[in-house]
């Protein structure tokens, strides 16, 4: 009996014991939950892009960007969630904006949760700050090639009489005299359009012409309501179109607009965003009249014989290129591959890292590649023929640039451009035009051949020995400048339509278009005597060329337009996003 009373009360003294631990330790983990406080921002000023932000301990906050109003307010944080009020601005800023931050190794990452104030979120949401003066870290690019190792059997080129190799056209010139196309044409009724092709996706791609063979690219969505936004406005904002695409490149008859073959490229979530004007395939295609190679940007780069064969392939990475001084700004690329002598030849400007490449056109091997500081862009790279020989000329913010073509090397540099560009530089008559349209630089140069060294001019010049002519703020910021029987023709988004002497810079006549509507992306192109202008909207203005302005005739194709027109014996080819027209006088 004693021993039975004495287990009871054992077994009651070791439950109590443990219930009293048991609750020791429940209160002591409640003690130090209550003691924990929330991650803390940095006190350091941070930078991003072109911004500075600053969080004081007395709850205040400053971001200052150049060229930006500045941001002031106030902060609180709540667990990994930070709350900012804007003083001032408009009236949607006066209300908060809630992000979720993080803090690693010094630096500051935003993730948007809610914020109605546009300026305030274009510059924070998805943003990464480090300590000011801190180096960015920018991973190894690897270019990754697949294909044979030894040069395939292509087939022969046919003529190169009529063709239309790349975006513009030879050298980017965007003229073939002989064609003789009708002045007047019309997409609805059917007048003067000899076939309509409808290709599946969205692409803003121009067009690409050898022997009987039109090549176009185009991304295919997994929704059936992709779509884009035309018109004139400074909303940066990507697309949010992120569904799986398929990339394709089409081979089609020019004689009668049937596809001859289609082949997917790439298929799969896209590795970069788009800006909500842009498309997927807003890169031209290039062909020599063996190969045909599209570049899909972060897609990659792939080459097929003329017949549709696979020939290789390049992954050049993940390629991100957007606002210059807004990182997570994304907008996609545009620039276009070129093909010269062998060398397919591409223009990669991205926020991270920046650099012109040439690879083997029968393998897709690196030849050369040459790194270049530079900002992101969206200009096609032109071979230009020198005095001194062939040079490769590109487009760029910091610097307009000459690479010896054979071996990447750098011969020239011009600084004063904008901090967007996306023209394509254009050769004639001695000089090279290159202009870029984003205010406050907008110039528009004319650089004589077989310049070396820096040839930036000096402050107040507009020519020099090497520059043979210079304008501030009259440059394009999308279409391409034409040059035609000595007269430079600049065509801006706006439809203010300029005429410049090719020798001079004289001007000659500046014109506003009547027909405006959604603005002007498309580059003109022209051919005897006549100019060719599409808008937007999905008309196409006839031009006489000369020094007096005078309009010919005004045709609607029915149908948005972005891309620029190629011709080709007698016939203009016009890509509207989602069809392909050939315009011709029946015979």
């Amino acid at each position: 009996m004693a021993v039975s009373i004495r287990t009871t009360m054992l077994t009651v003294f070791t439950r109590t014991v443990a219930r009293l631990i048991a609750a020791f330790v429940c209160s002591a983990a409640v003690a130090v939950l209550a003691g924990q406080t929330s991650p803390q921002l940095p006190s350091a000023p941070l930078q991003y892009g072109a911004f500075t932000i600053r969080f004081a301990s007395d709850g205040s906050f400053t971001i200052v960007g150049k060229e930006w109003p500045p941001f002031n307010g106030a902060w609180t944080v709540e667990q990994d969630e930070v709350t900012l009020t804007t003083a001032g601005g408009p009236q949607e800023c006066a209300q908060p904006g809630r992000y979720r931050f993080r803090v690693e190794n010094r630096r500051l990452s935003l993730a948007l949760l809610s914020d109605d104030c546009v300026p305030r979120r274009m510059v924070l949401k998805d943003s990464t700050w480090r300590p000011e003066g801190a180096a960015e870290v920018v991973a190894s690019r690897a270019i990754v090639r697949r294909g044979p190792t030894r040069p395939p059997a292509l087939p022969q080129a046919a003529s190169a009489k009529g063709s239309w190799p790349s975006f513009r056209g030879p050298h980017a010139s965007g003229v073939a005299d002989g064609q003789h196309p009708p002045d007047r044409w019309n997409g609805k009724t059917g007048e003067n359009i000899l076939w309509r092709t409808p290709i599946p996706g969205l692409a803003h791609s121009s067009p690409v012409v050898w022997g009987d063979r039109i090549f176009v690219t185009s991304a295919i969505s997994s929704r059936p309501d992709a779509t884009f936004k035309p018109g004139l406005y400074g909303d940066g904002d990507a697309s949010d179109d992120r569904s799986p695409h398929k990339w394709v490149l089409y081979a089609i008859d020019k004689r009668t607009g049937k596809i001859e073959w289609e082949r997917v490229a790439f298929e799969g979530v896209p590795r970069e965003r788009r800006h909500i004007k842009s498309t997927y395939a807003s890169a031209s295609p290039a062909t020599d009249g063996r190969i045909v190679v599209a570049w899909f940007g972060s897609q990659g780069v792939q080459a097929y014989d003329v017949a549709g064969h696979p020939l290789w392939s390049v992954d050049l990475g993940r390629v991100d290129m957007g606002a210059y001084d807004i990182p997570s700004y994304e907008w996609g690329p545009a620039s276009s591959p070129i093909i010269w002598n062998d060398l397919v030849l591409l223009q990669c400007d991205t926020q991270t890292d920046a650099f012109v490449l040439a690879l083997n056109a029968q393998t897709g091997e690196t030849v050369w590649k040459t790194g270049r500081e530079e900002l992101p862009s969206w200009g096609t790279p032109t071979v230009v023929t020198a005095t001194s020989g062939a040079e490769l000329v590109t487009n760029g913010s910091k610097f307009i640039r000459g690479y010896d073509v054979r071996t990447g090397a750098e011969l020239w540099r011009l600084g004063g451009s904008s901090k967007i560009t996306a023209p394509t530089p254009v050769t004639g008559a001695g000089v090279v035009i290159v202009t870029s349209g984003r205010r406050p630089e907008k110039p528009l140069f004319a650089i004589r051949s077989g310049a070396r060294g820096d040839i930036t001019l000096e402050k107040d010049r507009t020519s020099s020995a090497a520059v043979a002519w210079s304008r501030a703020g009259r440059g394009t910021y999308m279409p391409t400048p034409l040059i035609y029987d000595g007269i430079v023709y600049a065509l801006n988004n706006d439809g203010v339509f300029d005429a410049y002497d090719v020798q001079t810079g004289q001007e000659i006549y500046r014109q506003r278009l009547k027909h405006l509507g959604s603005g002007f992306s498309a580059s003109p192109v022209a051919a005897d005597g006549r100019i060719y202008l599409s808008n937007e909207d999905g008309e196409i203005l006839v031009i006489a060329a000369g020094r007096e302005f005078r309009e010919v005739a005004t045709n609607t194709m029915g149908e948005l337009l972005m891309a620029t027109p190629a011709l080709s014996d007698g016939v203009m080819y016009v890509r509207s996003p989602s069809a392909l027209f050939a315009i011709g006088t029946r015979r």
